[in-house]
């Protein structure tokens, strides 16, 4: 027998050389511990549903025409999302202690990208606002965020988050619980696809939708009836849009 059949190949363990090492910042790291809590209690499962987008895309250039607020795609999002709370309340709530406790106001914690990591300031009460409100305090919240000039309380109080990778091109993908929230929606890119029309074929926006939630409070037919009502509240957005 050959030496080499015998000695332990250490190359493996050798062959390679330390670029740089990177210690977590605090935010990055009270991120990380987060999200290691939130797939340590939380039974994460996600539903997902595309969802035709001719809607949004109409109640956000009336709303920009007819507002001097800067409303985009994820704005009558937030309204049809909130319309769907309505119908499914056990979606707009916590988990903690063993108690499932609903909330009356809605008020979504909206994903933002800084570069520290990812951060969710919370848009509260979106029920009680117009597209228009929500589309201000949104850029608003964004922009404080952005500047570092934020404070703990914009990141408390929520019961629901939504985050937006469609902007970066993703498709689909599995957004983490941020507990102790039991629902996240994912909001992918808005693709072109074809749909049968009369005798021919015509070409239509789609999103997908990602819904993770926490199976231990809510079922999986909960969830696709969730999704279920927000599609057609996503499909009827232009009431969400100001009057003329």
């Amino acid at each position: 027998m050959s030496s080499n059949d015998t000695e332990p190949d250490e190359s493996d363990e050798t062959d390679r050389t330390v670029r740089e090492e990177r210690s977590l910042s605090p935010m990055r790291r009270t991120i990380a511990n987060r999200l290691q809590d939130s797939y340590r209690n939380a039974v994460h499962v996600t539903a997902s549903r595309e969802v035709d987008a001719e809607a949004l895309f109409r109640a956000t250039e009336t709303a920009n025409d007819r507002l001097e607020a800067d409303v985009s795609l994820v704005d009558p999002v937030l309204c049809a999302l909130s319309a769907t709370l309505e119908e499914h309340p056990a979606f707009n709530a916590t988990f903690e202690d063993g108690t499932h406790r609903l909330y009356e106001e809605h008020n979504v914690g909206v994903a933002v990208d800084i570069d520290a990591g990812l951060v969710t300031p919370v848009l509260r009460d979106i029920g009680s606002k117009s597209l228009g409100e929500i589309a201000t305090e949104r850029r608003r919240l964004t922009e404080t965020v952005q500047s570092g000039e934020y404070t703990m309380r914009d990141f408390r109080g929520g019961t629901i988050t939504v985050t937006n990778l469609g902007v970066l091109g993703v498709d689909s993908f599995t957004p983490v619980i941020n507990p102790p929230e039991i629902a996240i929606l994912g909001i992918g890119r808005v693709r072109e696809r074809p749909r049968r029309s009369g005798d021919g074929l015509e070409f239509r926006r789609e999103l997908t939708y990602d819904l993770s939630f926490d199976h231990r409070v809510v079922d999986g037919a909960d969830a696709a009836r969730f999704l279920e009502t927000l599609a057609e509240h996503t499909e009827s957005a232009e009431r969400f849009a100001p009057d003329g």
